[in-house]
């Protein structure tokens, strides 16, 4: 497959798949020998991605995430994008906070044959409970 080609699935899974919900693109997009790598989502083949995308979906209402720049380097698709949503459900064992968020993400994904085979991401999680009122902001220190 090109790397238009890996750039089209990474978009359809990361918009589609975990922006709208539809996980109808995880089997297209995510290859049966997936592995992923993401601190606090590991897991491997198309249910782990199944299941992340289900438990977002469970705690944020109006969950998006809007891809800013993608290119692709050989097997590579590299991803900025920034995830959005609204807090109106239990989220880490917590009531919700009836808080909004926006967050960025980097996500990096290896393809074969034209399928995920490994990913490796990095969501700013500590903004997003601060952002959310489930940890204080950290004090600022005075130099």
């Amino acid at each position: 497959m090109s790397a238009a080609d890996n750039m089209a699935a990474a978009r359809r899974l990361l918009e589609r798949g975990f922006g709208d919900g539809d996980l109808s693109v995880v089997d297209d997009c995510v290859a049966a020998d997936f592995i992923e790598h993401q601190n606090g989502s590991q897991g491997t083949g198309p249910d782990a991605v199944k299941s992340i995308i289900n438990g977002l979906h469970e705690s944020f209402s109006n969950m998006k995430l809007t891809i800013d720049d993608i290119v692709a380097v050989g097997d590579d698709v590299w991803v900025r994008a920034r995830g959005t949503g609204h807090n109106d459900r239990p989220v880490m064992g917590r009531p919700p906070t009836g808080k909004d968020f926006e967050i960025d993400i980097i996500d990096i994904m290896r393809f074969r044959e034209g399928k995920i085979v490994e990913h490796w991401g990095v969501a700013d999680r500590l903004g997003m409970v601060q952002k959310l009122g489930l940890m204080p902001d950290s004090p600022r220190r005075i130099a």
